[in-house]
């Protein structure tokens, strides 16, 4: 099955989905950022996060392990949301850049299905877990998701003068 996915062949469909799933990050997160309830004072990730937890009058948590509530709450506590909101924005535009042009790879796939886990963790079911499913299932398909992106001739250079280097005998110094 893993061979499969791995077939150069299928590196065009990976490819559209990388494209496909890092639009939907580009576009969430630039959603967020002409918001100034994100950008500027972080409240619409406080009442994420007060959601969450169950802080809001009339609600019970969302969130069903205990020690992701009490990590949610503290933050929230600590007004943190304020920064952490800009991190979010920036997490998502950064990756879907990177995904739409193949760059980086590999940890935007890892940055992707980390975002959409704690998304889900915190009770948010939304698009998250297809866009999950989307960044395991392009991590598995290897360099085919990134055959037709900027990351196969960087790293096609970066492996050539590695092996350069290493096939270039050693000079003694006088």
């Amino acid at each position: 099955m893993l061979t499969l996915l791995r077939d150069r062949r299928l590196s065009i469909v990976w490819t559209l989905l990388r494209i496909w799933l890092g639009w939907q990050w580009l576009e969430a997160g630039l959603h967020k950022f002409s918001d100034p309830k994100w950008m500027q004072s972080g409240e619409t990730l406080k009442g994420f996060w007060a959601k969450a937890v169950g802080a809001l009058p009339g609600s019970t948590p969302a969130i069903k392990y205990g020690w992701y509530e009490a990590f949610i709450r503290s933050l929230l506590n600590g007004g943190h949301y304020t920064w952490f909101a800009k991190l979010v924005v920036a997490g998502e535009i950064l990756t879907g850049i990177a995904l739409i042009l193949g760059a980086a790879t590999v940890f935007s796939l890892c940055v992707s299905a980390f975002m959409n886990l704690n998304f889900m963790l915190a009770g948010s079911a939304s698009t998250n877990p297809v866009l999950y499913t989307v960044a395991i299932i392009l991590l598995l398909a290897g360099s085919s998701a990134y055959y037709y992106g900027v990351d196969r001739p960087v790293l096609t250079y970066l492996q050539r003068r590695k092996e350069k280097a290493t096939s270039e005998p050693l000079v003694a110094s006088k």
